[in-house]
């Protein structure tokens, strides 16, 4: 290696470097996957935490004792997401049957003028309740094998739940536990990473769950002001949609339209798709640099990716927690990359002075 030159030996340790970062990707991605019972519902509640850490610290801030404000915080969590999970499900399930129907009649119109394809998109709307059931038996078939689907999501439900209030109690131990595992003089650098990579899943929890609610009101407001059937309904699949960035807000208005070309026909279509797209602009231009700002910021094609790993990995519960993973990454690196720039310019300005 001392043969040769400085420019070779550099991209040679970059490489190696890679190299170690992909095997060790692919190993915790292997791990997940066979261990996925277990690694699921700590997923699950550190995104829960990320998302209730304001309100503990706020009760925290009111002298309330750690335990009683770990529990009452996830009290609310149990009535917020309960609550909201009830009214998106009796929603989807009221106003199901009706946006299916639609979704077939207007396949059947598609088919007129689309001949063979538009008949596969007949087939396709006939089917999908059938093909909705056989996809998520698929996705959930190798998650507690003998036990069925329902009793599987209490089970995670109620393990997350648990974690959480573990969480927001003992963050303090958790660090002070990592300061002692950490090599000597490493603590305070893996502290900082791990906290940039918790405010980044945090901002991305929060500002997503607040843009998703304010994007399903607008569009429900406007699916009701043109009598589009299953307004509601399809306003909580937008409000589902939302946590899967660009592709769920793509699939989701596409189905609102499709169900307004059915029922309302060409110019009521029109008007949903320009109520959709609206909602999209404001999303992209003011709700996303308004209350995304401080929170880290990936290119579409990054988060597109980062969707399809987390998809043939995980089926819909990856494309859930992709982002917000890829997110941490990004602050993990974000970090990297300050520390080792501000340690190479104090380098600099040591060589100058000796100079």
């Amino acid at each position: 290696m001392t043969l040769l030159p400085e420019p070779a030996r550099r991209l040679g340790a970059w490489c190696v470097l890679a190299l170690l970062l992909i095997a060790l990707a692919a190993v915790g991605i292997w791990l997940c996957v066979h261990l996925k019972t277990a690694v699921t519902p700590v997923l699950l509640a550190l995104l829960g935490t990320a998302l209730l850490g304001p309100l503990y610290r706020r009760l925290l801030q009111m002298k309330v004792q750690k335990s009683l404000a770990a529990g009452l915080t996830c009290a609310a969590v149990v009535l917020v997401v309960g609550g909201a999970g009830y009214i998106v499900v009796s929603a989807l399930i009221e106003t199901g049957d009706q946006i299916i129907a639609s979704l077939r009649q207007a396949a059947k119109s598609l088919a007129e003028h689309l001949g063979a394809a538009g008949t596969s998109l007949d087939d396709l709307a006939a089917n999908s309740k059938d093909l909705l059931s056989k996809f998520g038996g698929t996705a959930a078939s190798g998650v507690i094998s003998g036990v069925s689907v329902v009793g599987e999501m209490i089970a995670m439900a109620v393990l997350a739940l648990l974690l959480v209030f573990f969480f927001l109690r003992d963050s303090e131990r958790a660090v002070t536990a990592m300061h002692s595992l950490a090599p000597r003089g490493r603590g305070e650098a893996i502290e900082t990473m791990a906290r940039r990579a918790f405010e980044a899943i945090e901002g991305f929890m929060r500002g997503t769950t607040l843009i998703a609610l304010i994007d399903a009101i607008c569009i429900t407001v406007g699916l009701l002001i043109l009598q589009v059937p299953g307004a509601v309904g399809l306003g909580a699949l937008v409000f589902v949609g939302a946590y899967i960035p660009y592709l769920g807000a793509f699939i989701s208005g596409a189905v609102a339209v499709l169900v307004a070309l059915a029922d309302r026909g060409w110019v009521i279509a029109l008007w949903a798709l320009g109520v959709v797209l609206a909602v999209q602009v404001l999303e992209g231009h003011v709700l996303q640099p308004m209350i995304q700002s401080r929170t880290v910021q990936m290119h579409p094609a990054v988060v597109m990716i980062a969707i399809t790993a987390g998809a043939s990995v995980a089926g819909i519960l990856g494309m859930l927690l992709a982002v917000p993973l890829t997110a941490a990454a990004f602050g993990i690196y974000s970090e990297l990359r300050e520390q080792y720039g501000h340690g190479r310019e104090q380098y600099g300005h040591g060589k100058d002075a000796t100079a």
